[in-house]
């Protein structure tokens, strides 16, 4: 083996290292200490200066391994000691709910929806409320959190608080903390990425603390400039569907993008087309640097000092980084920026590199530079869909005609690479894919890039652009629109397992190459594992339940061999959001559940919420609740009145409502006195769902079903409130173990002390979804429940005491 050619191999080894590292490192639940990664930062560069002499011995065999080795003590050193370093400044547990004054500057363009205001504080200072000094120290706040000024009793939004100005705040502040659930969203990860390592909202109506603001600065002015062009935007253009997209094709702002339409632009594939991403970037880069070359033409003088081309290459990338900070420096721009830096120093360094080793470095860059990348599913997307483009045109000449019908054949081939190779990526991230994704993005590929983009960009010079801009995109989303209302336009199945995804990703590959037919055959039969693949479910005669992590609210999902029901849809978060649309549905996706029935306990809207998006799921669920006859609910699917006495068999489990009885929707005063209670047993363990039932329908259920109601495991009846869990009916039920869903730090108390006391004196076992996350429980394993925060636990998860 040639010198140069051990030198290259080991680079391109230390950088795979360097990327697996990082991606180990990012699996552990619990930081070591940080003297630990310095250690392997140290030794990695040790070892690497070490490996010259062998070089020198042509000794490859051992160069190459040593190289893999220490680029992943690189990489994992690298990130944990910038975990580390980061987590030093996390919010002390004793500060959480209590009253803070902070003074800040707002550090990002404030988000508006229709009950609050949101916005990044940088932290200047914070102290105790009051003014007077009692000794005690300054509170430590971390130096950037994320505040809610949320809208009074009258429903009215606070002032809006800019970027760039400097606020005196009174706040009640938490540690991050999200939901978590299996192959759900992880917000915790979220906002660590984003710095903030303290969630809070703003205390407007302390009458000796009020909201103050001090004044404008100078920090900030991207996010000022933003701010101003988005809000520009959304008062220039009347139909606020598509105001909401070209905001946030030029700023970055997909808050402005209504859920209904990303619903569409979902289904049809092309929402990577309506945000801020590597198109977009990469687009602005190829036509800023033909500006740039093209201006540098024009100075012989300048072209004497450095060519052209040159000049044109690192303008194009540093306007494109320029773009980017525009557009809110989000996660797929930095990777974009990254990697067109690597690609363009390497050309300014006159550097042939084979395409494997440039995305190998790309990869490295953005690694090295944001470790929790690996965590995204946009870098995957991004980088496998490169790599598939390269893999697949590599080295081959263009085949088929010149000319425009040569290029639209090129378009179709690629496009058809792309989609066939990313498919089973795209089921393992989001559990669906779009079936008239290759047609929808043949239209909207150009007419954004060449149309809506550059109409969106030019209206920061002639504003008037951007009703040509809304127009165009009006026509855009009729014909998506159109695309997504055809029969099967997408397909959802359950995810796969990790290494199923990785063969059918290698399959698709195979298949799209340009390589003979007998060779792309050999990528179908691993594609096939994919798009067969169906996860476990129990055994016949046994059930399982799944308590969600929807915060305040109830959400169970009851799975038999073959049938699943929901109990309870969660709480609504906003007008655009709620435990449906944010957790249900994507796991529904993610088991390939098909509901039988969903019972909705009663009408409340913690228990409610997420049902419409449930619903519009799930067609063929029936529906049994105690809501009235003129709910909203109504509409979308009758439903029939839960009733004592209802039972039905599945699988050799028994079914049967046990509460209201017919007679208690007469003269009921609360929603809560005619919650459908659910027993769920098969003979050797047993389930009771008690909704939001409180002491007297305690009572009436355990004197109407004395000899029904014992169960192993229990839903804690209304979360755990103070009006719940008699002594009467702990003493009936005696579970082994009780599950309490709740919001973390909720404002209600729930699960109240007294109540935790009660549970423990019964000998009862108590878990709770803010500690726990989604709990699951099996009849096969009555005196267990699987805690998904310690199965898939992390370390920037949230770690409560």
């Amino acid at each position: 083996m040639q010198g140069w050619d051990v030198r290259g191999l080991r680079v391109v080894a230390a950088m795979a290292g360097f990327v697996l590292g990082t991606a180990l490192q990012l699996q552990q639940a619990a930081l070591w200490r940080e003297a630990v990664y310095a250690a392997l930062l140290a030794a990695a560069l040790a070892g690497w200066l070490a490996l010259r002499p062998l070089e020198r011995m042509r000794r490859g065999a051992l160069v190459l391994p040593a190289a893999l080795l220490l680029g992943g003590m690189a990489g994992s050193g690298l990130a944990g000691w910038r975990a580390v370093s980061f987590a030093a400044n996390a919010l002390p547990a004793a500060f959480e709910g209590r009253d803070l004054v902070v003074t800040g500057v707002v550090a990002q363009m404030p988000l508006r929806n229709e009950s609050e205001l949101r916005f990044a504080l940088e932290v200047e200072s914070a102290r105790w409320p009051g003014t007077t000094d009692d000794g005690r120290a300054p509170p430590a706040v971390p130096p950037r959190i994320s505040l809610g000024w949320y809208a009074d009793a009258g429903g009215e939004l606070p002032a809006s608080a800019h970027a760039g100005e400097r606020w005196r705040l009174p706040v009640r502040l938490k540690a991050p903390h999200g939901t978590l659930n299996p192959h759900g969203f992880d917000y915790e990860l979220r906002l660590w990425e984003q710095g903030e390592q303290a969630t809070g909202y703003v205390r407007a109506n302390v009458r000796d603390r009020a909201p103050e603001r001090i004044g404008a600065t100078w920090r900030h002015p991207v996010e000022r400039a933003r701010e101003a062009v988005r809000d520009a935007i959304l008062q220039r253009i009347a139909d606020r569907q598509s105001a909401g997209v070209i905001a946030a094709m030029v700023t970055g702002d997909q808050n402005a993008i209504e859920r209904a339409d990303w619903d569409v632009f979902r289904a049809t594939g092309v929402a990577h087309l309506v945000a801020i991403s590597g198109l977009h970037i990469t687009m602005f880069a190829w036509l800023a640097a033909l500006a740039a070359e093209a201006l540098w033409r024009r100075r012989p003088g300048l072209m004497l000092c450095w060519p052209a081309q040159h000049a044109g290459l690192a303008g194009g990338v540093a306007l494109a980084a320029l773009y980017a900070a525009f557009s809110g420096w989000g996660v797929p721009s930095q990777r974009t920026v990254w990697m067109l830096a690597v690609v363009a120093l390497l050309r300014l360094a006159g550097r042939q590199w084979p395409w494997p080793l440039t995305w190998l470095a790309g990869c490295t860059a953005v690694v090295a530079i944001d470790p929790w990348a690996l965590m995204q599913p946009g870098f995957w997307l991004s980088f496998v869909a490169v790599g598939v483009l390269f893999a697949a045109g590599n080295g081959a000449p263009d085949e088929g005609p010149a000319g425009v019908a040569g290029r639209v054949l090129r378009l179709l081939r690629a496009q058809w690479v792309v989609t066939l190779a990313l498919t089973p990526l795209t089921l393992l991230l989001f559990q669906q894919v779009s079936l008239v994704g290759l047609p929808a993005n043949l239209v909207a590929i150009p007419w954004v890039t060449l149309v809506v983009t550059p109409l969106s960009m030019l209206g920061l010079l002639a504003p008037w652009l951007w009703q040509l801009a809304s127009w165009a995109m009006q026509a855009l989303s009729w014909v998506l629109q159109w695309l997504a209302n055809w029969p099967f336009a997408t397909l959802s199945m359950p995810t796969p397992p990790l290494w199923m995804a990785a063969a059918g990703v290698l399959g698709g590959i195979v298949s799209a190459m340009r390589l003979p037919w007998s060779v792309r055959a050999l990528g179908l039969p691993l594609l096939a594992p994919v798009l067969l693949w169906q996860p476990l479910r129990p055994a016949a005669g046994e059930f399982e339940l799944l308590a969600a992590d929807i915060g305040q609210g109830n959400a169970v999902l009851v799975r038999t061999a073959s049938h699943s029901l929901l109990y309870d849809a969660g709480p609504r978060y906003s007008l655009d959001n709620d435990a449906g649309h944010r957790v249900l549905v994507p796991l529904l996706r993610a088991l390939g559940d098909r509901l039988d029935t969903v019972v909705l306990s009663h009408r409340d809207a913690d228990h409610t919420g997420g049902a419409a998006a449930v619903l519009a799921m799930q067609p063929q669920a029936r529906l049994l609740s105690s809501i009235e006859a003129d709910h909203p609910l109504q509409a979308l699917r009758a439903a029939e009145r839960c009733i004592a006495g209802q039972r039905w068999r599945w699988d050799g489990v028994d079914f049967e409502i046990l509460h209201p009885a017919e007679s208690d929707y007469a003269g009921f005063t609360r929603p809560n006195a005619i919650s459908c209670v659910l027993r769920i047993g098969n003979g050797r363990a047993t389930a009771l769902l008690a909704g939001d039932i409180e002491r007297a329908q305690e009572a009436a259920l355990v004197a109407r079903h004395a000899d029904r109601v014992a169960a192993d495991l229990l839903l804690v009846p209304h979360h755990g409130s103070k009006t719940s869990s008699s002594p009467l009916l702990l003493d009936a039920v005696q579970p082994r173990l009780a599950i309490v869903q709740a919001g973390w730090r909720n404002r209600f108390g729930h699960p109240a002390p007294d109540v935790v006391g009660r549970y423990a004196d019964h000998g009862i076992g108590l878990v709770d979804t803010p500690h726990c996350g989604a709990a699951t429980w099996s009849s096969a394993a009555p005196g267990e429940v699987a805690c998904h925060r310690s199965t898939a636990r992390r370390y920037w998860h949230h770690q409560m005491d």
